[in-house]
């Protein structure tokens, strides 16, 4: 076993030991390999808190100086998921006969889940707005096929893409019936005024009065009964709903959110052809203002 003095050590490496260790008095070090042409060295220190510090040099005979080794083997793999989105997109092109872009309003992801699995015969891409767009196409130079670019310009926000071989009549008429209501989050707005009134709240046990309380409620425990001691106003519509707002109306079973998919437009792979189907005048007015821009660069 070779002995190091972790101060030379750090004279000698390539990088500064001091911005990993806090004195490098409590460093210690051990020789973990010790070959004819590379030396490993493992340096730990453990502090008063009992946090451990490892860090591990090489030095190869090919080199007079230690060098600072990664201790995790992690790759960036952020370029490589990128490029097999932008391929699988561009394959669900060349398979499917219809490319939908699709918005969801209050999203629920196991809403999207049911969707999923009621459309197998069909593939969903939801998120990652700006990689699909480079797939698609962000201009009429560079899409992949004919006015693909038409359908990227509506990639914005809370939206998805559907590949499938279903007709439009068949695709609207689904998402069309495919609404259910939820519990409203911290944010949405209120679809109408809720007031509670005084009195008993005897679905509620004893144990949660101080929840109640916490939430802004007026209430009291009587003869071991939560009790609302007097009229309380949770929201009126239109009200943009605090945490503790959504979290009365959730306790009280008021369900004021409702998962809607919304169709925004469509593309044909065997024609080209794009047709826009919500209205969306303000999609439209934003896609031309950019198409104008392309245009003049």
């Amino acid at each position: 076993m070779l002995n190091i003095d972790p101060f030379k050590l750090n004279y000698v490496c390539g990088v500064n030991l001091n911005l990993m260790f806090n004195t490098l008095l409590s460093v210690r070090c051990v020789t973990i390999c010790a070959g004819c042409t590379d030396v490993l060295v493992l340096l730990f220190s453990v502090d008063k808190m009992h946090n451990l510090t490892l860090a591990v040099v090489r030095k190869t005979a090919a080199s007079s100086s230690y060098k600072m080794l990664s201790l995790t083997k992690t790759a960036k793999k952020g370029l490589e998921l990128k490029q097999n989105l932008i391929e699988e997109l561009r394959k669900c092109v060349d398979i499917y006969r219809h490319v939908f872009i699709f918005s969801v309003e209050n999203m629920r992801n196991n809403k999207l889940k049911d969707i999923r699995t009621a459309w197998k015969h069909s593939r969903f891409f939801f998120g990652k707005n700006k990689v699909m767009m480079i797939a698609l196409g962000k201009g009429p130079t560079d899409e992949y096929k004919d006015n693909l670019h038409k359908v990227s310009r509506f990639l914005k926000g809370e939206v998805g893409v559907l590949f499938t071989n279903k007709t439009k009549d068949e695709v609207q008429e689904y998402f069309d019936n495919f609404k259910d209501t939820d519990y409203a989050r911290a944010g949405n707005t209120a679809q109408m005024a809720v007031t509670l009134d005084e009195g008993p709240l005897e679905q509620f046990p004893h144990s949660m009065e101080p929840q109640l309380r916490q939430l802004g409620l007026p209430t009291a425990l009587k003869k071991g009964v939560v009790t609302l001691i007097k009229d309380f106003e949770v929201c009126k519509e239109g009200d943009t709903l605090t945490p503790e707002q959504a979290r009365i109306l959730k306790l009280f079973g008021y369900e004021m959110a409702e998962f809607k998919v919304t169709i925004k437009c469509m593309w044909n792979s065997e024609t080209g052809d794009f047709a826009q189907l919500a209205d969306g005048s303000e999609d439209m007015q934003e896609n031309e203002e950019e198409e104008e821009e392309d245009g003049s660069e």
